[in-house]
């Protein structure tokens, strides 16, 4: 039998009986009640008419008009109330007794006659109460036989679905979900044996068919799995970057030639192993190995192999897969990269000793032009225009002069030449050399130099002569941008731990598309009046961030920039 037939004729059959144990119930409360009602209505009434018609009887002596009236208003509501058989005929008779009574003949026989007429109601309405109680009773007896009877069934097929039809919809499913995890682990062997006339047996016929087709399909395709995973290790192998493969746990799956080179080590030494184990005895494993900790691209690692000095940039690549029929994915392992950059290290190097070379032999040339600029300045017989010509190459030697400068700059910087003197130093003393610095340029736009500076600063540990370049060339670059007749404000603050230098002006701003370009090497916003080398920030940020400090920026088009650079509070 099918389950949903199964399931469709328990719940009916037990839906059906409920519906029948609902109607018994309510037929039979129905009929209880109906009775009670009689009783209360027929009987219980009557009684109470009797009740004060004998004690307005029993009281006429005292005020007959009274209680006639009493009487008489009892009696017309039995009148009323006759129910019972013979109950008409006493009634009646106390009704002409009555009559008699209140003609003025009243007697004590006739009052006594009267008293057995009442008696006789209330002895008929006492006989009818326990006659119906007992039918109302049988009535109960009879409901509760026949609810004990239908509940027992219901329960009766409850109990049986309870116990059941849990296990029959269950079972089937626990023994498919451990057959389905089987196959998943590729047990492709596993089947199920519930092989019922039912719809889990057609699930089961089902996934024994596909369980077949893929035991077939796995032995079929292994060889072609295992041409391939050779291939794979080929073409690793055949790589110029040395490249090492690791599973979630940190084993290693595979390493390719060039990496086994630079590692020292055997394929039968690494394969299997650990790396955190293989990082105890291999330098170059643990360096490789803090580096994935820390950075997912780690900075140039400098390596000595094959008798030569060598530099790799280190990638490393979490590989996450889906497995099929699941949303999530999962981590199943890391794969570390080495690319070899040693040639455009190498190239680099070239090109930063060729300007280094190139701007310190065109240092002294454009020092030459300068002082014979300024013999040529003294000279009183010359014309106008050959003064405009003086200031010209004047303007044009200072310019070359500052480029050749901060293009050494930067070659010391490349090249780790250059030394800080970092020591404790005064932020006012920093600001004041500064603004003396820029105080001529600036007047000579019209710009207004307003200073903000806090109140009893502490010192902050930096290098004096560096961070007054950095703040006269943020100062430098506000003059330049700002319009005549604005303002630039040059705030100095406490932050917590910090003391913030801000440069604020009142420019055109900055494109928040050039933003995070703004400090790299040689970029100039594009438009821009490019009268230099693009270097001044780039060197900033070198000389900031050498003396553990952070340098910014807050922009906006229009709206003026916001310079500013922190220097740890010593």
């Amino acid at each position: 039998m099918r389950i949903k037939t199964k399931l469709t004729l328990g719940v009916g059959l037990l839906f059906l009986l409920i519906i029948i144990l609902s109607l018994l119930s309510t037929f039979y409360i129905y009929s209880i009640k109906k009775d009670t009602q009689n009783i209360l209505k027929a009987n219980y009434e009557t009684l109470e008419y009797s009740r004060n018609m004998l004690l307005a009887l029993d009281k006429m002596n005292i005020n007959k008009q009274q209680y006639i009236s009493v009487f008489e208003k009892n009696l017309t509501k039995q009148l009323g109330n006759i129910t019972e058989t013979g109950e008409d005929k006493a009634t009646y008779e106390l009704r002409d007794n009555f009559r008699y009574l209140k003609t003025g003949n009243a007697n004590d026989s006739l009052k006594a006659v009267m008293h057995q007429n009442i008696f006789e109601i209330m002895k008929l309405n006492m006989d009818a109460i326990k006659l119906k109680s007992d039918v109302a009773k049988k009535t109960s007896e009879k409901a509760n036989m026949w609810i004990i009877i239908i509940g027992t069934f219901c329960f009766l097929i409850a109990f049986n679905l309870l116990i059941n039809l849990p296990n029959n919809i269950a079972n089937p499913i626990k023994e498919l979900t451990a057959s389905i995890k089987e196959i998943a682990n590729k047990n492709y062997s596993e089947r199920v044996h519930f092989l019922n006339h039912n719809e889990y047996g057609d699930l089961a016929r089902s996934f024994n068919t596909m369980a077949q087709k893929l035991e077939e399909y796995h032995s079929s395709n292994l060889s072609k799995l295992l041409f391939e995973k050779k291939r794979l290790e080929t073409l690793i192998n055949t790589m110029s970057d040395p490249i090492i493969g690791l599973d979630q746990q940190g084993l290693v799956l595979f390493v390719n030639d060039e990496a086994l080179k630079i590692i020292g080590l055997k394929q039968q030494e690494i394969i299997g192993k650990n790396v955190s184990v293989l990082a105890q005895s291999n330098d170059l494993i643990k360096t490789l190995l803090e580096h994935s900790q820390n950075l997912h691209k780690a900075t140039p690692i400098k390596i000595f192999a094959d008798g030569k000095e060598s530099y790799f940039e280190k990638e490393r690549l979490n590989i996450t897969i889906t497995p099929t029929g699941e949303d999530k994915t999962i981590a199943i392992g890391d794969v570390i990269i080495l690319r070899n950059i040693t040639i455009f290290k190498e190239l680099d190097f070239a090109k930063t000793n060729f300007i280094a070379t190139v701007s310190h032999e065109l240092k002294t040339p454009i020092a030459s032009i300068k002082m014979s600029l300024q013999l040529l300045e003294k000279e009183a017989n010359i014309t106008e225009e050959q003064k405009q010509l003086i200031e010209g190459i004047k303007e044009d030697s200072q310019r070359l002069l500052k480029i050749t400068g901060e293009l050494l700059e930067m070659s010391k910087l490349e090249t780790g030449n250059i030394q800080l003197n970092i020591e404790k130093s005064n932020p006012n003393q920093i600001v004041n050399y500064a603004s003396e610095a820029v105080k001529v340029q600036a007047e000579q736009k019209h710009i207004k130099l307003v200073f903000n500076i806090e109140e009893s600063l502490p010192n902050v540990k930096a290098d004096s002569e560096k961070t007054s370049w950095v703040l006269i060339n943020f100062l430098t670059n506000g003059i330049r941008y700002s319009p005549e007749n604005s303002q630039i404000t040059l705030k100095v603050t406490k932050e917590d731990s910090y003391v913030v230098f801000k440069v604020i002006d009142t420019g055109k701003g900055i494109d928040s598309r050039y933003l995070n370009k703004i400090f790299d090497k040689y970029f100039q916003i594009p438009g821009s009046h490019k009268s230099g080398t693009g270097l001044g920030l780039a060197i900033s940020k070198e000389f900031i961030e050498a003396q553990s400090g952070v340098i910014g920026l807050e922009s906006q088009l229009g709206l003026g920039s916001c310079f500013y650079f922190k220097l740890p509070i010593v």
